[in-house]
């Protein structure tokens, strides 16, 4: 154990954990509400996730951009940006929606076991993966310079890029903007309706298949903003490259309280930072094992998680 590379190191590792962080927190939004609405883990997620990933990276290829591309003006940049966004989140929420007709609607409709549903989201999950690495030829894709990292703040041997700024920001404003639709909008109130009573709901006329697909899209959206987050603080991305950060996410949320919002957020941002900090401590290949010692850790000790607060009983 490098305590002394830790302690150095804090800084920096805090900074990028808090970024990390933030693209599990975005990717941990789905899980939660997921969860919070049908009580089942969507491990097709990470997929959803995936998709996302390569949408971006098709929309910049159209302009001709790849890996070796010349980093863009600012102006081209925002135009790059808001382009990737768009298509990663079409592509993201469109997938969340198929896998939710195709996958988990015939099922709910024959109201089949638990057991039934997690089977199938594996099986969802490994067939969408798989399909990616055949088309792909399970070759990694590089991801153009859109944006060329740069210091804008430094506090002491801290280097804060403006990437990293971005990636935060963002997690904050989709997490605020989405925590005020669910607790603030009408198809707000039918979301945590149908998530604290479905029976009841459906008495007062919330539709609970179109809730249920709205879930599915949402979480599809906070995925496919994390994906181009992910591209561009990773620089490439891979057929499988949704598994091991799924997990991250799903540790997230657990840790966060599983069916929160906030708690997402929470997770998501605590878990990037702990992460890293076992990274300094005992080498980065102990990364992504931090993720599953905690997540055994929170189970065993808190399965509620740190707010431990279902989607339904939500308040702003």
């Amino acid at each position: 154990m490098d305590f002394s590379g830790l302690i150095n190191d804090f800084g920096p590792l805090t900074v990028t954990g808090l970024a990390q962080g933030a693209i599990i927190a975005l990717f941990a939004l789905g899980y939660t509400l997921v969860y919070g609405v049908l009580r089942l883990i969507n491990f097709a997620h990470s997929e959803v996730f995936l998709l996302g990933t390569y949408g971006c990276l098709i929309a910049w290829g159209w302009f001709g951009l790849d890996q070796n591309s010349k980093a863009p003006n600012f102006g081209a940049m925002l135009a790059y940006m808001a382009l990737g966004l768009v298509v990663a989140i079409v592509a993201s929420g469109l997938t969340a929606l198929a896998v939710e007709l195709v996958a988990y609607r015939p099922l709910r409709r024959r109201n089949a076991p638990p057991l039934a549903f997690l089977i199938t989201a594996i099986g969802a999950s490994l067939a969408i993966s798989e399909t990616v690495g055949v088309l792909t030829h399970r070759n990694q894709r590089g991801v153009p310079p859109i944006i060329q990292a740069r210091t804008v703040i430094t506090i002491g041997d801290t280097h804060i890029t403006n990437l990293q700024i971005l990636i935060v920001v963002l997690a904050l404003v989709m997490m605020f903007v989405l925590d005020r639709f669910i607790n603030g909008s009408r198809l707000g109130r039918g979301i945590r309706a149908v998530s604290q009573n479905p029976d009841s709901a459906a008495l007062m006329g919330v539709n609970k298949s179109r809730v249920i697909s709205l879930v599915f899209l949402l979480g599809g959206l906070m995925a496919g903003i994390a994906a181009v987050m992910y591209d561009l603080k990773i620089g490439v991305t891979k057929y499988d490259a949704g598994f091991l950060l799924g997990i991250d996410a799903f540790t997230a949320a657990v840790l966060g309280g599983i069916g929160n919002l906030r708690g997402a957020l929470l997770g998501g941002l605590l878990l990037g930072v702990l992460q890293n900090y076992a990274a300094g401590l005992f080498g980065s290949q102990w990364l992504h094992a931090a993720a599953f010692v905690l997540l055994v850790l929170i189970l065993l000790f808190r399965p509620t998680g740190l707010l431990g607060e279902s989607l339904g009983r939500a308040r702003a």
